[in-house]
């Protein structure tokens, strides 16, 4: 199919219209199209016009496009792969849905950390959109997509408090019977960039369960593992001081991030694009012993949310005379602080409250909603 410059026009144009239809929407941007053109060719945008995000049968969508189920379900497993089209399979019966702006652009089309031509083109662009509009509708939005949770040996166990299932990293890996690894987007996309600096952070720790997982795996965009190797990648992940972020709903838990400041979506919105916050925080905060702390700094170092500083303490009792000492409105209770403390100063406790996630997806998504239209209505009034 051959498209002049006035159809490549309306074929995107439409297609963005449509794309805006999701959950997460598109927002606008002089980095918008060249981000869709990098990801999408005139005859994908023009095939996934119209196709629903939540998988139908494909002789469905078949019908619907005037197309042989067999021919489309071939275009559209080529797509999956790509990570642009979600495909489920359920006994012999195939389905497709299409995949939002959100996913496609910050997480599946890095997840198999490519390096080829398209990816080394696609990554500069979305960079520039993230930058310009992309995480726009997050702003205001006090549901995050991930929460902390905290790193093992982290957390207080003579607090005498229960903690919660949700709440305890391995009791989720317990939950889950499917695992998947793949590279983590946010890192492999700023390494691919010329204009972002090399990340130190490793990379093929970014975890995934359930149908995501089986999705995952079964179109290359990442790779099986066991409950044990996971188990390690996270271990490792704390080891190098990057926070464990959860899908931030209780029932269908489907990933858990290994983030670090410097790439991560959620600590770019707060450190980059001013937004009042990052991930949700976990039900946890730091309390420091500054009689036993050091001074040796490296609780700063490693928090990703610059809630610690050395300040001179009456109670420190080094050579120094100071103390680590915490910013409370800033901490996550993420612990990759406490976890390595030399003299276990630092330690995760509760707060004063408890906060519970959302139930699960769908939940997830109308509280979004619910506060993205109350943002916009309020910002618009005192506009």
């Amino acid at each position: 199919m051959r498209f002049d410059d006035m159809d490549k026009k309306a074929v995107y144009d439409n297609f963005i219209a449509w794309m805006r239809r999701s959950w997460f929407g598109l927002p606008d941007s002089e980095e918008l199209l060249p981000a869709i053109k990098a990801r999408y060719s005139e005859e994908e945008a023009a095939l996934l016009t119209g196709m629903p995000f939540s998988p139908k049968d494909v002789r469905e969508l078949a019908a619907q496009k005037g197309m042989a189920p067999g021919e489309l379900a071939r275009a559209l497993d080529t797509l999956a792969q790509k990570g642009i089209v979600c495909r489920m399979k359920k006994g012999e019966e195939l389905f497709y849905g299409l995949n939002d702006g959100f996913l496609v652009f910050l997480r599946s089309s890095f997840w198999p950390g490519l390096i080829d031509e398209d990816s080394r083109r696609l990554a500069p662009r979305v960079n520039a959109y993230f930058d310009a509009g992309l995480f726009d509708p997050y702003e205001g939005v006090r549901t995050r997509g991930l929460r902390a949770i905290p790193v093992e040996r982290s957390l207080d166990v003579d607090a005498g408090k229960t903690i919660l299932p949700y709440e305890d990293v391995a009791k989720v890996l317990e939950e889950q019977s499917e695992f998947c690894v793949a590279v983590c987007p946010c890192r492999h996309r700023k390494n691919l960039d010329p204009a972002s600096p090399d990340c130190k952070y490793s990379t093929e720790n970014c975890l995934h369960f359930g149908t995501l997982a089986r999705y995952m795996v079964e179109n290359g965009l990442g790779r099986a593992i066991t409950k044990q190797e996971a188990r390690d990648i996270l271990k490792q992940a704390a080891e190098e001081g990057l926070v464990h972020g959860i899908s931030n709903w209780l029932s269908g838990v489907d990933t858990i991030c290994s983030c670090c400041k410097c790439c991560c979506m959620w600590f770019e919105s707060f450190h980059v694009l001013r937004h009042g916050m990052s991930m949700d925080a976990s039900n946890f905060i730091v309390s420091v012993k500054a009689e036993t702390c050091k001074a040796c700094g490296l609780c700063v170092k490693r928090c990703p949310m610059e809630a610690l500083s050395l300040q001179e303490s009456p109670q420190a009792k080094n050579k120094k005379g100071k103390a680590s000492v915490l910013k409370a409105d800033r901490c996550l209770g993420c612990g990759v602080c406490a976890y390595k403390c030399p003299t276990d100063s630092l330690v995760l406790v509760r707060r004063g409250t408890d906060t519970a996630p959302p139930q699960d997806p769908r939940d997830y998504v109308n509280r979004f909603l619910t506060e993205w239209q109350a943002h916009t209505k309020d910002a618009g009034a005192k506009g």
